[in-house]
């Protein structure tokens, strides 16, 4: 008996080897991982060095430079880090004029030539608007060419250029666990019956065997100013929330609507129901210096979204509980730091405004069929 396992041992011992010594078959993805620019003289363009370098999440096709006003972004020349093998054409470090708003394509092929994607690049100085419609939808296309979920975008502030995915969701996530459902069964969709024109409807959704097996049951519908990077929405989940963009005002006070409808049964992470529990919404901003001491740049994630000590200020609605009708809000920036009006006016500060229709969503706890919708957001900033 021990001279079988032993000799059992020693085959898949073998046959490890030589699968060691085996051609690996060539790489199929054919994804933008970071875009960035060398130059000696970045303070001519960029507001802080780091700006000059993208961590590009895997969920998105656009890429945008965050510049200073009237920068001569005329000849830039990004250079592109890519998954294994692959290729950019055109090729990592081409001179191109981005001037007037131009957005260049960059197609990225697999090592395998099987797979292509599109990226769209661009410069320029682009302010977040502070009132929020939410009417401008497009939709994530999968590789395949499947319309898959809603994104939202908006345009700069006192102009007609495009900011793209100012607003993020984790449906890149839920996509992972029920790749199947149809646009309209994700946790954050865009809908009619609106304040005025669309709105945005929020629900909880179970996520399947999928996330039964990864005990990740729901997906909370959430809606938030920053990015969502798919990457590690299954091994550190906190972190792929990335809340969050560059803001040059103070922000006194977050306006809005929104209605709630609570779901049946409040589960905890294993999926038991909780006794007496009943779920509800929650909207909330925060403002925070987006470089640390040392000058390093950094975006708040699930961990420290209300808790980073570079917060300097706070707005809260509290409990949302359930209301039918469209209820109005009015929620005060509390402050607890002073804002540096250089720092600001240099993009220092960042600003995010975060939804989600279970307040316990992120740990994966709340009831299926919570439904928050949200609608005519508008920050009210001091002159």
């Amino acid at each position: 008996m021990k001279y079988s396992i032993y000799f059992l041992s020693a085959i898949g011992a073998c046959t490890m080897l030589t699968s060691c010594f085996k051609d690996e078959a060539p790489n199929a993805e054919c994804d933008i991982q970071k875009a960035f620019v060398v130059m000696d003289n970045w303070d001519a363009v960029f507001n802080n060095q780091t700006d000059a370098s993208i961590d590009v999440p895997s969920n998105t096709s656009q890429i945008s430079f965050e510049v200073k006003d009237n920068a001569d972004i005329s000849k830039m020349s990004p250079q592109f880090q890519l998954t294994p093998g692959a290729t950019i054409s055109p090729a990592s470090g081409t001179e191109l004029d981005f001037s007037n708003n131009a957005r260049h394509k960059y197609t990225v092929t697999s090592e395998d030539g099987a797979w292509t994607r599109e990226y769209y690049v661009g410069f320029g100085s682009k302010l977040l608007p502070l009132k929020y419609s939410f009417e401008n939808i497009d939709f994530f296309i999968d590789r395949d060419g499947t319309e898959k979920y809603h994104q939202w975008y908006d345009y700069s502030r006192g102009s007609d250029s495009k900011i793209y995915r100012d607003w993020a969701t984790g449906n890149g996530g839920f996509k992972l666990s029920m790749g199947k459902a149809p646009y309209e069964d994700y946790p954050t969709v865009s809908v009619e019956g609106g304040v005025r024109g669309r709105c945005v409807k929020l629900t909880t959704r179970s996520t399947g065997p999928f996330g039964v097996m990864s005990n990740m049951r729901i997906a909370a519908g959430n809606l938030f100013i920053g990015k969502f990077d798919t990457k590690p929405a299954l091994t550190n989940t906190m972190a792929a929330t990335r809340f969050g963009l560059p803001f040059d005002k103070k922000p006194l006070r977050l306006t809005g609507y929104y209605k709630y409808a609570p779901g049946e049964t409040y589960q905890d992470k294993a999926g038991k129901p909780v006794e007496g529990k009943t779920d509800h919404g929650d909207i909330y901003a925060v403002l925070y210096r987006n470089h640390d001491d040392n000058g390093e740049a950094f975006v708040l994630n699930g961990n420290d979204v209300k808790t980073n000590p570079y917060i300097v200020a706070l707005a809260e609605i509290g409990e949302i509980n359930a209301t039918s009708e469209w209820t109005p809000f009015d929620l005060e920036f509390k402050y607890t730091g002073v804002v540096d009006p250089d720092l600001l006016r240099a993009n220092g500060y960042s600003i995010a405004i975060v939804c989600t229709s279970s307040y316990e969503g992120a740990t994966f706890q709340g009831a299926v069929g919570s439904t928050l919708y949200v609608d005519e957001f508008e920050l009210i900033c001091e002159d």
